[in-house]
């Protein structure tokens, strides 16, 4: 192809070869490269053909990539070989061009690379632009790890796509909760004015740290005036806090659980605060993500009646070989995947020390064992599981809605999913971004990851990334040291 333009392209701009994989993973890749200039190979076009049949979320990306394609080509007034204005079809976000491969290209590869692969066919297109474009800096972008190391072994530039990334570093992410300095009173405390409002404390406070606050953001400072509060204006040249309900207090149980630490008691004001509808909550095995929230959902739904009842789904990708086709409904192949919503009702209505029936309000060594099993069967008649399949088109009203393994989910399915919050919908989202399963997911572009990123600082919403095991000294040491 005569890549040439019609207007001489600057020395910033770069010329990005796309690989299938790149537009089957984000179709928006297209408006993603600002003023840079993209090249299609007619392979990449052959892929997405071959790959557009079927249900799954790689045919339905390769279907929206060939519409979007058809939108920008019929666009097109000019010839297609001077290169397609994106400016237009991409609302501005992109100001570059998109070229089509409008003529076959001879294959530069080396004889032990053969070209019946489509791979080496998509890099043979990218050398020949490297080599008739010389001033220019040609890229292939692919996902494909292998791909990209025969690309730089033959001299090319190659990268991943790093756009749908949240971030480089998870170390960066957002944890939901800020160490005050020690000398914070004294540098914030000048014109300082205090109140109380139903039985909390409200600090308006003027200082260094104020721009930085978000809203929902937990401050804490230990020592002999220790403080946990919450943050409920901020990002200003003021900023407003509240002190915290201490849920490590047994007054404040919820359903027979205290917090054990100070994340497990921000969590509690998080997940029992009425006006946040949104909650992620990251953490390591045996933090006590479920366990909270399943207890906040059971004191909402069964004793305050805040909620309808409580819908827990999560991702079905097996950790070893998977077992095979599962009999029964939708909530009985769910069952198998359901086992530590067991494990945590059985903790939660488990007879409690002296007699005492954690939060299932009876009492008595051996009489309450009738009263714990009426109650187990009203946790369940108020608990629906539901796969993730046939959540798209659902409306949930005045539900307790629970994501399990949150980390498992992409971006887009993220979206599905909380979009189906209806009025008086509370939904939280469990997970652990170290213990991903899915193919293709990593730490920094997996959906748990996007939303804690894209919520943070929405008044509806909080988060808190757990640090401390609860579980047991076993699990603990083995988080550590394995």
């Amino acid at each position: 192809m005569n890549a040439k333009r019609t207007t001489k392209p600057s020395k910033s701009t770069k010329l990005f070869v796309l690989d299938t994989n790149v537009l089957m993973h984000d179709p928006l890749s297209l408006f993603r490269f600002e003023e840079h200039d993209l090249y299609v190979p007619m392979m990449t076009l052959e892929e997405l053909d071959a790959n557009k049949k079927g249900m799954s979320e790689v045919a339905r990306n390769a279907r929206q990539t060939s519409r979007m394609l058809d939108e920008i080509v019929s666009c097109c007034e000019d010839s297609i070989k001077d290169g397609i204005e994106l400016a237009g079809p991409s609302h501005e976000l992109a100001t570059g061009r998109l070229f089509l491969q409008t003529e076959a290209i001879n294959s530069v590869l080396p004889a032990s690379l053969p070209t019946s692969r489509a791979d080496n066919q998509i890099i043979a297109v990218a050398l020949h632009l490297h080599q008739t474009q010389p001033k220019r800096p040609v890229i292939l972008v692919t996902k494909d790890i292998n791909m990209r190391i025969k690309a730089r072994a033959l001299g090319l530039d190659a990268q991943d796509y790093f756009n749908d990334k949240v971030l480089e570093d998870t170390d960066l992410l957002y944890t939901g909760s800020l160490e005050l300095p020690e000398d914070f009173w004294d540098t914030h405390g000048k014109g300082l004015e205090s109140w109380k409002k139903d039985g909390r404390t409200y600090y308006r406070i003027k200082g260094p740290l104020c721009p930085d606050l978000l809203v929902n953001e937990f401050v804490w400072q230990d020592g002999v005036q220790p403080l946990q509060a919450l943050v409920k204006v901020g990002a200003g040249k003021t900023a407003e806090i509240e002190t915290l309900i201490d849920y490590s207090h047994a007054k404040h149980a919820v359903w027979g659980i205290t917090a054990r630490n100070r994340e497990q008691n921000f969590a509690l004001n998080l997940l029992m605060d009425p006006d946040i509808d949104f909650v992620t909550l990251l953490g390591q095995a045996g933090t006590g993500k479920t366990l909270l929230t399943l207890a906040s959902a059971l004191t909402l739904t069964l004793e305050q009646k805040r909620f309808a009842e409580i819908i827990i789904t999560r991702v079905t990708v097996p950790v070893g070989e998977d077992i095979g086709f599962l009999p029964g409904t939708e909530e009985e192949k769910m069952t198998p995947w359901m086992g530590a919503l067991e494990d945590n009702l059985d903790v939660l209505n488990k007879p409690a020390e002296e007699g005492e029936k954690a939060g299932s309000g009876y009492s008595g060594s051996y009489s309450g064992e009738w009263g714990r099993a009426a109650t187990m069967d009203l946790i369940r008649s108020r608990i629906k599981i539901k796969s993730l399949n046939f959540m798209r088109g659902r409306t949930f009203l005045n539900k307790f809605v629970i994501i399990d393994e949150a980390q498992n989910l992409t971006p887009k399915q993220m979206k599905t999913l909380i979009t189906r919050a209806g009025p008086g919908t509370k939904v939280v989202c469990l997970g652990n971004i170290a213990q991903i399963d899915t193919p293709y997911l990593t730490e920094g572009s997996s959906g748990l990851t996007y939303v804690v990123d894209r919520f943070k600082g929405w008044p509806h919403s909080g988060h808190i990334t757990l640090l401390r095991g609860e579980r047991s000294r076993l699990a603990d040491h083995a988080a550590e040291v394995l």
